[in-house]
């Protein structure tokens, strides 16, 4: 989800690899010389289909954004506005709105995250009204209150990472930075920094 750009299987396939793993009747046997009792159970992943619900709501938005990327370039600019995220699918999805009050007049960007039950992740897919388009996304997971999300773009003719990062999140405040890396992630330089606060009506 590149904020700041704001860019934007065959059923029958994956029906006939599911039957694929299915063991035949009379036909499974136990080759390792091990009992069925020695087997270790396998560790069951975390539920991560709520871990935006603390988003829910409006609220205000102080952001800082870095105006040239990857270029040496120090100067930043603040800009506020209001978010207004709404739940979807009974949390297992969401879309947030973002109009920010900038000098040539608003800027709205919409976000919509999805949560993906088999694989247990989360997409970040995000767009500007002046493009009309979806990003790519950026992909992955909440582990100890904090979301880690990443993907691959062009920027400027040159293909970089992308890392997303919620923190600090609290039931009235959260954090969310977004950072380039053009050289396979060993540095990551911060460009987009958006501190939220609840509105409280």
């Amino acid at each position: 989800m590149s904020l700041q750009r704001c860019a934007g299987r065959p059923l029958l396939l994956a029906c006939g690899l599911a039957f694929v793993g299915l063991p035949m009747h009379g036909m499974a046997q136990n080759s390792s010389g091990t009992s069925p009792t020695d087997v270790q159970p396998v560790t069951e992943k975390r539920d991560g289909s709520h871990d935006f619900d603390f988003a829910i709501g409006t609220w205000k938005t102080q952001l800082q954004r870095l105006v040239r990327p990857l270029s040496g370039s120090t100067t930043w600019v603040e800009l506020e506005g209001t978010t207004i995220v709404r739940k979807i699918w009974d949390g297992r999805a969401n879309l947030a709105e973002l109009k920010l009050n900038t000098a040539d007049g608003p800027v709205h960007v919409l976000s919509l995250r999805l949560y993906n039950p088999q694989a247990r992740q989360w997409s970040l897919h995000a767009a500007n009204a002046s493009s009309g388009t979806l990003s790519v996304p950026t992909v992955g997971e909440f582990k100890g209150g904090r979301g880690e999300f990443y993907d691959q773009e062009v920027f400027e003719g040159r293909t970089i990472l992308v890392r997303n990062v919620w923190s600090d999140i609290t039931a009235d405040s959260c954090r969310f930075e977004q950072s380039f890396s053009d050289d396979g992630g060993k540095t990551w330089e911060v460009n987009w920094i958006a501190v939220d606060t609840r509105v409280k009506h």
